[in-house]
């Protein structure tokens, strides 16, 4: 099994941008010597959710600081962009990275990031397919063109031309069916954010791997992304998880405006309109006790040997082949975050990556467990 990690980089009140940037760039430079396999960058825009608005350009920042890690998207919002643009930013790092990158897309769901970028969030989901269309084609092919609804492109090329093949590593996530059917005839593999049941999200893994194989592609091992809590003691992991997921929902609700129901109305997201009677009442602390427990259980707490039982359970659930990890989180100090870093590194990933039982298989198997009770309509996205 393949483990990286991603940097989600939260702004914190009283405390400037740079200093929460700087911290995690710092847990990026350690990814490489700490032994992890890939190191991922998030784009989320206008509200401190995530500061990181510029995947590609970070992920440069990492290349020329990295020898062996794979690089990753987690995720590229392609209806944001021009997907000309997005072509030749990703040629480019596959040059200077050579080769060791790996592309994830998603559509957003946050409407203060369409209207801050002036783009119509009905038209996410055709954006987005036409966009993933164009990009492939102008990675892939020497000459390109295009007409479509949104994109209407003459004959052209991108320079320079990437070294590898990029356009076969790209993965996509989705959070209604539709869009997990979209992504599936595109040929792209599965980007999950671990945020429910596990045997929910192997239902969603078979269905996509069988969408994926009737539209002729073969299915790949889902990239799953998930919080890490480890420590010597299975109190500590667990206090810490509790105290420090248990912040996100309100920075999530401030981001995205679940709660008040607006994306039931929005053509393409009328699924995410289920959300506002949860995110409503999580105002209620006993409700918010009780969705960050269930959140805390589905993320990988515990023990050294803790996490690697639950990861080794979640991979015969799911199929998993590459392990996302985020450490610094809920604005968990940076000190705990990189002392929660370096024992996974030492304690969990050599295991991982050379024991024979976390060996990669071709899908979901096993049965369905780990499942926990409610909350269909929990959403903590990335």
């Amino acid at each position: 099994m393949k483990v990286g990690i991603a940097l989600n980089m939260l702004h914190e009140a009283g405390r400037p941008d740079a200093a929460v940037v700087h911290e995690h760039l710092a847990l990026g430079d350690l990814a490489e010597p700490l032994g992890f396999d890939s190191l991922w960058a998030l784009e989320h825009h206008f509200t401190g959710y995530a500061m990181s608005p510029a995947p590609t350009q970070l992920l440069a920042y990492f290349a020329g600081r990295t020898r062996r890690v794979a690089l990753g998207t987690a995720v590229i919002v392609l209806p944001w962009h021009d997907p000309i643009r997005v072509a030749e930013q990703i040629a480019l790092l596959d040059i200077m990275c050579g080769g060791r990158c790996l592309f994830g897309f998603g559509r957003g769901a946050a409407s203060a990031e369409y209207e801050g970028f002036g783009i119509a969030m009905g038209e996410a989901r055709p954006r987005f397919a036409e966009a993933a269309q164009i990009i492939v084609k102008a990675l892939r092919d020497e000459t390109f063109e295009h007409q479509g609804e949104f994109y209407k492109i003459p004959r052209t090329a991108i320079r320079p031309r990437p070294i590898s093949h990029p356009e076969r590593r790209f993965y996509a996530s989705s959070v209604s069916p539709e869009s997990a059917d979209m992504i599936a005839r595109l040929g792209f593999g599965m980007l999950l954010i671990m945020q429910n049941e596990w045997a929910k999200c192997r239902e969603d893994i078979v269905k996509f791997h069988t969408t994926a194989a009737a539209a002729g592609f073969a299915p790949k091992p889902p990239i799953i992304l998930t919080n890490v809590s480890v420590a010597e003691s299975r109190e500590e992991a667990r206090e810490r998880a509790i105290r420090h997921l248990g912040r996100k929902w309100q920075s999530i609700d401030d981001h995205y405006h679940f709660s008040d129901g607006h994306l039931g109305s929005v053509k393409g997201y009328e699924s995410y309109g289920k959300m506002a009677k949860t995110y409503a009442k999580l105002r209620d602390p006993e409700n918010l006790r009780k969705s960050t427990e269930f959140y805390v259980s589905i993320q990988i707490v515990g023990t050294p040997d803790d996490c690697l039982q639950q990861i080794g359970e979640l991979q015969k659930v799911t199929g998993l082949g590459h392990l996302v990890t985020e450490f610094a989180f809920g604005n968990l100090p940076h000190h705990e975050a990189e002392q929660n870093m370096r024992l996974f590194a030492e304690r969990v990933v050599p295991t991982l990556r050379h024991d024979p039982a976390f060996a990669v298989g071709s899908g979901a198997s096993g049965p369905a467990s780990r499942a926990r009770a409610g909350h269909e309509d929990l959403f903590a996205p990335a």
